[in-house]
């Protein structure tokens, strides 16, 4: 069984891939938060600001096998794609908790490169063909090797020098927002000031690339 949140065609908003168009399935549950506010004080991760909570989202639900998953997210897919590679982004709440082999495998005979975004705490599946880590507060990774290190910034147990032991392709800093977002179309003050502090850090240090949530800057899902 595996429980869905919400699944979506959209573009890529962040990171090395930024731009391309995905379809996003988004599991429910997390290992570092419950998803409940009355839990956000005592949980490991606590500025999340995405609902993972339940299956109630936009084409999400509970799919009794990989296959009827898999194909569930490959109709979310254009039609009239001719020489486009379909990809899917796993991501969460943790996605780790739900994807599996058998999944990715699925995944794959419907055409899809399979993407994972994780906060890295437990191992991943064999068979991915992009591993994107974000690590959080003080949680333990054990994904030591990635293609992408998603740093949120900043966090006061996640200093970025934590982390350079992780072999990735890419390392980058995503300036932290306001886990309270401000009304639609007001600016978050958290944000701006996290940019502005995230941009001084990769300027001292430019192994780190400065990375913004683009789908939220320009208003797309």
């Amino acid at each position: 069984m595996y429980r869905v949140k919400e699944a979506f065609y959209t573009l890529q908003g962040e990171g090395a891939r930024a731009g391309r168009a995905a379809v996003f399935c988004r599991f429910s549950k997390c290992n570092l938060w419950t998803g409940r506010e009355k839990d956000r004080a005592t949980a490991v991760c606590r500025f999340c600001d995405t609902d993972f909570v339940g299956t109630d989202g936009q084409n999400g639900g509970r799919f009794d096998t990989a296959q009827a998953l898999a194909e569930h997210l490959r109709a979310l897919w254009p039609a009239d794609s001719e020489g486009s590679h379909p990809y899917v982004v796993c991501t969460g709440g943790e996605p780790l908790l739900q994807l599996d082999e058998t999944l990715i495998v699925a995944l794959h005979r419907q055409g899809f490169e399979v993407a994972v975004e994780t906060n890295g705490t437990l191992p991943a599946p064999a068979g991915l063909d992009w591993v994107c880590v974000s690590p959080k507060s003080t949680a333990e990774v054990v994904i030591r090797r990635c293609d992408e290190l998603k740093l949120v910034y900043p966090q006061q147990d996640a200093p970025p020098e934590r982390f350079l032991d992780i072999q990735a392709d890419h390392y980058f800093l995503s300036p932290m927002a306001s886990p309270a977002l401000p009304d639609e179309g007001m600016p978050d003050p958290v944000r701006q000031s996290n940019t502005a502090r995230a941009t001084d850090y990769c300027l001292a240090h430019p192994r780190w690339r400065l990375t913004l949530q683009m789908h939220k800057l320009v208003g797309i899902d």
